[in-house]
């Protein structure tokens, strides 16, 4: 069953989302699982983790009870402990607290950010053994090393991501379903979209950049259509953020805000690596490496890898001390772009989707890239190569994927993508990668503001198809 619109209650205002894809995850999860698995959605605070899973609850069970352990009293947290092994018992007063009365196989008991109490995830094991009910568990920061300590991690839980709005979702939360359809047919065909749809979509595709994915801007955007407003929601999210850093930092939590306050800047430079020694004259990479870890444990950051050596599996020649950190969210990432003020009025807004005034486009076009890439199930590679010697040798490819190459029977091959926010642009470093790698390679794609067309084996997609990729 599809779930073509949600309406929920959110901070106290009603808001409306398209939860079609993970909605459909979610019901193949229950179909095939038949209680043998639990199921965890991760993602980031704010991306609508619980609504989903209490409309899924809500819509396929006789029955569903929320256990939100941000919220849960300590006497619901000894259950956990004292009544383990007794799940009678268990059952009996979960019941009598959250006042559900649960059905064998036809009640969904949620666990609701579980990382802030482990035990609960561990207990999964033998709940799922007891088989009476299905489970669903929400969280963040599900893998940092203080909330898996001393647990045994359950083999019985399956795990799917809950990522920001894509362009897709948001177009449907704009009622521009149609319009979607036709993007998605023009792709498939390789044929370009009208000019004045082909306008419409790259318009659309702006006000996405500067909203963003997060349920409740888009919500916001949706609702009144106000640039600000829009900024406030944003604003609001980033000081949770930073909230989350400073309480689950740990240790670390210095070099994560460190690399945090440094986003804009770092993706502003015309090469995106990630430079530390901006953190500090003494910073290394390997003092970092767990702060990077934590950021995109917590789905703030996408980051993304130099694979020195590109095959089928990029992850082989994978070099950890080469990365390039994305803003999981564009909009948020605008935001951050635009924070020197306490406030950002909807005219500079306008005034950028406009192109009145100036914003870094290539800033913006490669991090929104990355996060549709990575909203499409790709992990997120690099291609980059230095010679001082010789500048001829020097290239670097924004993007790498692994998908069927039809110039090779559909055998898999590297797929580069250039992301161009300038509608003039020069092809050399894809170029220079085919040569180098040859029958590696496969598609060659440019992602560009202006309408589809494929030359010789290089395909050029507007921009607003790189969630297609």
């Amino acid at each position: 069953m599809l779930l073509p619109l949600i309406w929920c209650i959110y901070g106290g205002e009603t808001w409306r989302l398209s939860n079609e894809k993970v909605y459909e995850k979610l019901a193949s999860w229950k179909e095939s699982s038949q209680g043998s698995t639990a199921l965890l959605i991760e993602g980031a605070r704010r991306v609508g983790k619980s609504t989903i899973a209490e409309e899924f609850g809500r819509r396929n069970y006789a029955s569903y009870m929320l256990v939100d352990f941000s919220k849960a009293p300590d006497d619901v947290l000894d259950y956990f402990v004292d009544l383990r092994n007794d799940l009678d018992a268990f059952f009996m007063y979960l019941s009598s607290f959250y006042g559900v009365e649960l059905h064998r196989r036809d009640s969904l008991i949620i666990f609701d950010e579980v990382q802030l109490y482990p035990k609960a995830r561990e207990a999964i094991k033998q709940l799922v053994a007891d088989g009476r009910y299905d489970y669903i568990e929400t969280g963040s920061l599900v893998s940092i090393r203080e909330n898996v300590k001393d647990i045994l991690i359950p083999s019985e839980e399956e795990s799917i991501r809950l990522n920001p709005m894509d362009f897709d979702e948001f177009l449907w939360a704009l009622g521009e379903k149609p319009l979607s359809t036709l993007i998605a047919d023009s792709f498939k065909k390789r044929r370009p979209l009208p000019d004045s749809l082909h306008r419409k979509a790259m318009r659309l595709f702006r006000e996405y950049m500067l909203v963003g994915g997060m349920p409740q801007a888009v919500s916001k955007y949706v609702e009144t259509h106000d640039f600000s407003k829009v900024d406030n929601v944003k604003r609001n999210i980033l000081r949770l953020y930073r909230q989350d850093i400073s309480k689950h930092g740990g240790s670390d939590r210095i070099r994560i805000t460190r690399i945090f306050d440094n986003l804009v800047g770092q993706l502003s430079k015309k090469e995106k690596k990630f430079n530390i020694t901006s953190l500090g004259k003494e910073a290394k990479t390997r003092d970092y490496e767990d702060a990077f870890f934590w950021l995109s444990d917590a789905f703030i950051t996408n980051d993304c890898f130099n694979s020195t050596d590109p095959s089928v599996g990029l992850s082989i020649s994978e070099d950890h001390s080469t990365v390039k950190c994305y803003a999981a969210d564009t909009g948020l990432l605008t935001t951050l772009a635009l924070a020197d003020s306490e406030q950002t009025g909807s005219n500079l807004y306008r005034d950028i989707l406009l192109e009145h005034i100036e914003i870094n486009e290539g800033m913006l076009a490669e991090n929104v890239v990355a996060q549709l890439l990575r909203a499409n199930g790709h992990r997120l590679f690099f291609y980059s190569r230095s010679d001082r010697d010789d500048p001829s040798n020097r290239m670097e490819i924004d993007f790498l994927i692994v998908e069927p190459y039809e110039n090779a029977a559909m055998k898999y091959r590297v797929s580069s993508i250039e992301v161009k926010s300038s509608k003039r642009y020069r092809t050399v470093s894809l170029d220079k990668f085919k040569t180098k790698f040859d029958k590696k390679v496969g598609t060659r794609y440019v992602l560009h503001p202006k309408p589809l067309v494929v030359e010789n084996d290089v395909v050029k997609l507007p921009i607003y198809m790189a969630g297609l990729l």
